[in-house]
């Protein structure tokens, strides 16, 4: 459940933070190209958020694994 929870604020934040970016590009354009840019930025963003947990979860995975191994091999 903490995954889960961590996983969705992540994508909301990236979102948001994308969606500002993506508004603010498109504002210098036209109106309408800042609702669109905000839109594309938001999707963009969301996605950013939900791969980075997920890379971040691997690795941490990793480092546990890793150091499990460590204290192995020091047993030895």
């Amino acid at each position: 459940m903490k995954q889960r929870v961590k996983r969705v604020l992540s994508r909301a934040r990236y979102a948001a933070i994308g969606a500002a970016i993506g508004a603010g590009v498109g504002g210098l354009v036209s109106r309408k190209a800042a609702s669109t840019g905000g839109a594309l930025g938001a999707v963009a963003g969301a996605t950013v958020g939900e791969k980075r947990v997920t890379v971040d979860a691997f690795i941490d995975d990793v480092k546990e694994k890793r150091a499990d191994r460590d204290v192995l091999k020091s047993e030895e």
